[in-house]
């Protein structure tokens, strides 16, 4: 009995180890299938799933990169390794259950041993990304090549320096270029292509940019970029290969590429809208300014439309600063400050010199002005190729202009103890000098209130107030503050996160880095009647998505004044895409030349709605006098819209009040506009049959109206006439015969003058005068003669004297004899 009872105790042990080995499953080969089961099931969703460590928007790591590459590849084959399963054993799978502890535990160890495995796999894959992005072998170069990079490097310092020579550094370019320096040629070949201190020479340009294409250069992809979609250079337009050769360079971190790339995203030229593309690139962008502003607010950038250039010229610069400079020798202290920070932060065209602007600043400090004293302790802290940077020194200035309440030196004296900068680090001081220069409106005091409040330097993180100063700092167009603006609005920080006005912070700092300078050489180009070189810089901006290079290029397009294409329709063609994307960046002038296009189907076809669309854009969100005109054209016209007179002169009358210089045009416009509602009155009046009288007369209008005009004049002239007396004087009589009739001076002597007067009067010689003893001696002469003689004597004194007097009774008698 005890023998039968062990017997069965013995099996009851075997069956239950071989139900334990069932339940187990098979063995798996380390491909993790019974965690690809679970996961399929919904069970075992924590352990080693290698989920990647989230990061910031739109700024993903490269160890990020490569675990969500590989946890999305196993994860993506754990799935179909468990549905193979799955349709292999249905039964199976349902059947069993844990139901004991024994499954429970092997189900553990298998997950278990499945991460394990999991893990291993991803930290192979991270190591095999990354040894394909770093070399593993170090190329030592040789003596040549050090050489070459090291002229390079030289001339690219020369070329970044503002009052450089240019030429010395593209020589040292060209001897870089024989050691076959890559950069150096791409240099050569931008230059030959923009026709910037080399001649043009696009088929150079050309080879250059594809041979070194083909080495990976991103500087030759840009170019073939910007070749193909500008058309020159022997390629035809093509979109699609300036997109491809944009991406390549964009993606061998090529700022112009990047910023090509953040626009065409940011507007959906020939890519999809996509605001977070737009954000990355542009991100990039300005993270590179930003870097290289120190203490200043970077480089001044002249914006100059050529349009508005050429409608309100001003006064020449140059006559400006000759002027201001007469006033500051003989000692005015505004003019010395003006002066000075004219050349602290360069003109439109004075250049950057910052060693003219510390003399005249010394002049000013010298008077003893406070702004004077700040922008010297400027000067000496931030140091520049002409001043050594000295703490001490700009330390001085700075307490001088701070005791006298200037707002520089507030600020200056507030960044030295917060950096540091030759006196001990006290985030107090200078919490308390920013403040006191930002409440007096000074920009770098709200900019820095701001840094501190961002990052709790010294003070609590305070995100709203943060906010506020870098939005006060924008307002005086600092460059850090509109980055600070974008960082802030990227990643929500103190605000809910928007896109789209990052993209427009991040923009706005991108195009204020070092190569907008190009702006300002492309309008010396066209100061200098070197237009085809002027073109072809604000063509190479315009791809950068800068609006001024954008409407200044379809200007000298416009105006006939390119000769690189010699076809006037295809000049039209580019003109009118190059308004159009300055338009879309909210350039009223631009606008209204875009409905000007339409309006006369330049460069594209006829399109008075879409004209009518763009002017009333222009005046309602720009207030254009112009739009405005052209509005109430159509409007009196009916093109585009419905006919309407009375909205005609209301648009009429608005232009007028918008800009002084429309009321003549519109005055003109209005008498028309009256004239034409004249006309339609008497249409409906009874004296309609004037317009409908016969073809003939209808077709010569115009000589009618000729005629009619003639004779109006001729009546005007015969009223304006010279106004002639109504009673003519009498016949002037001969000189002869006044000459021979003697005349009787005897009773008065004095009378003998007018009678000699009279006969001067009538032109007679002295001769014919008559001696007052001759007309003594004469006899007298009969009533009648006498009669005719004085007749004739009155009418001599009217002739000669203008007026007519009556004569003494026998004052005058002839002589019978005579």
């Amino acid at each position: 009995m005890k023998a039968n009872s062990w017997m069965c105790l013995l099996a009851l042990l075997l069956a239950w180890q071989l139900r334990a080995e069932e339940l187990q499953g098979p063995s798996t080969d380390g491909t993790g299938s019974s965690l690809g089961s679970a996961t399929g099931t919904g069970t075992g969703t924590g352990l080693g799933t290698g989920t990647a460590t989230p990061t910031l928007p739109n700024e993903p790591s490269t160890q990020a990169e490569a675990e969500e590459v590989t946890t999305a590849e196993s994860e993506s084959r754990v799935p179909s390794e468990s549905n193979e399963r799955k349709a292999a054993k249905p039964k199976e799978s349902t059947k069993f259950a844990p139901r004991t502890k024994v499954m429970s535990d092997s189900m553990f160890e298998r997950l278990w041993n499945d991460s394990v495995i999991r893990r291993q796999k991803l930290k192979a894959e991270i190591e095999r990304i990354e040894a394909k992005r770093k070399s593993t072998e170090v190329l030592e170069l040789t003596p040549d090549q050090i050489e070459a990079q090291t002229v390079y490097d030289n001339a690219m310092d020369i070329l970044a320096k503002p009052s450089s020579d240019k030429r010395v550094a593209f020589i040292l370019l060209k001897k870089a270029a024989e050691f076959n320096h890559l950069k150096a040629r791409a240099e050569l070949a931008w230059a030959a292509l923009l026709g910037h201190w080399m001649d043009f020479d696009f088929n150079h340009a050309v080879d250059e940019f594809e041979s070194l294409a083909n080495e990976g250069v991103p500087e030759a992809h840009m170019g073939l970029g910007f070749l193909y979609s500008v058309g020159v250079g022997g390629k035809n337009v093509s979109q699609p290969l300036a997109l491809i050769h944009y991406s390549l360079a964009a993606l061998g971190d090529n700022t112009p590429a990047q910023m090509a790339m953040g626009y065409r995203y940011l507007y959906g030229i020939n890519v999809p809208i996509s605001c977070e593309k737009a954000l990355i690139q542009y991100k990039r962008v300005a993270k590179k300014v930003a870097s290289k502003i120190t203490f200043a607010n970077g480089p001044v950038v002249h914006r100059v439309r050529l349009l508005d250039d050429l409608e309100n010229p001003g006064s020449p610069e140059t006559e400006i600063v000759d002027y201001y400079k007469l006033l500051a020798d003989k000692g005015d202290i505004q003019s010395q400050v003006g002066l000075g920070q004219l050349y602290y932060q360069g003109g439109k065209v004075t250049q950057q010199d910052h060693q003219k602007a510390l003399e005249y600043f010394k002049m000013a400090a010298t008077a003893g002005n406070a702004v004077g004293f700040a922008f010297l302790g400027k000067l000496y802290l931030e140091g520049s190729e002409q001043i050594k940077a000295d703490n001490d020194a700009a330390f001085g200035y700075f307490s001088k202009a701070a005791e006298m309440g200037d707002p520089v030196g507030q600020s200056g004296l507030g960044l030295m103890y917060l950096k540091g900068l030759g006196v001990p680090k006290d985030s107090i001081k200078a919490l308390s000098y920013f403040t006191q220069a930002a409440d007096q409106g000074w920009v770098d005091g709200q900019l820095q209130l701001g840094n501190m409040y961002f990052t709790g330097n010294g003070v609590k993180i305070d995100y709203k107030l943060a906010f506020k100063y870098f939005n006060l700092a924008t307002q005086s167009g600092h460059v850090l503050a509109y980055y600070n603006l974008g960082v802030m609005n990227a990643y929500g920080m103190g605000m809910l996160r928007s896109c789209p006005a990052a993209v427009e912070f991040f923009k706005t700092v991108s195009e204020r880095g070092r190569w907008s300078s190009r702006l300002m050489m492309a309008y010396s180009d066209y100061k200098n009647n070197r237009i085809d070189e002027a073109y072809m810089q604000y063509s190479l901006m315009a791809e950068m998505g800068y609006e001024v290079a954008q409407s200044n290029a379809a200007f000298l397009l416009d105006r006939k004044e390119v000769h690189v294409f010699n076809d006037r329709h295809e000049d039209l063609i580019r003109a009118f895409y190059y308004w159009k994307r300055a338009a879309g960046q909210g350039y009223s002038a631009a606008q209204v030349k875009l409905g000007d296009y339409y309006y006369y189907g330049w460069g594209t076809s006829t399109d008075f709605e879409t004209a009518a669309a763009l002017y009333r854009k222009a005046s309602e969100q720009q207030y254009n006098a112009q739009a405005m005109f052209n509005l109430g054209y159509m409007h009196e016209q009916g093109l585009g819209m419905k006919k309407d007179w009375h909205l005609a002169k209301r648009l009429y009358d608005l232009a007028a009040e918008t800009n002084s210089d429309a009321k003549v045009p519109v005055a003109i416009a209005l008498i028309k506009l009256q004239m034409l509602a004249t006309i339609e009155s008497i249409k409906e009046s009874p004296y309609r049959f004037i317009f409908y009288m016969d073809e003939n007369i209808a077709a010569n209008w115009d000589l009618y109206m000729i005629t009619v005009l003639t004779l109006l004049l001729g009546i005007i002239m015969y009223m304006r006439r010279p106004f002639q007396q109504p009673d003519q004087p009498a016949q002037q009589p001969a000189a002869d015969d006044i000459a021979a009739a003697p005349v009787n001076l005897a009773p008065v002597g004095a009378e003998a003058a007018p009678v000699a007067a009279v006969v001067e009067g009538v032109g007679a010689t002295p001769a014919a005068a008559v001696s007052s003893h001759d007309a003594v001696a004469a006899s007298s002469s009969t009533e009648a003669s006498a009669t005719t003689a004085t007749s004739r004597a009155d009418a001599a004194s009217q002739v000669g004297s203008g007026t007519t007097s009556a004569a003494p009774d026998g004052a005058n008698t002839l002589d019978p004899t005579g």
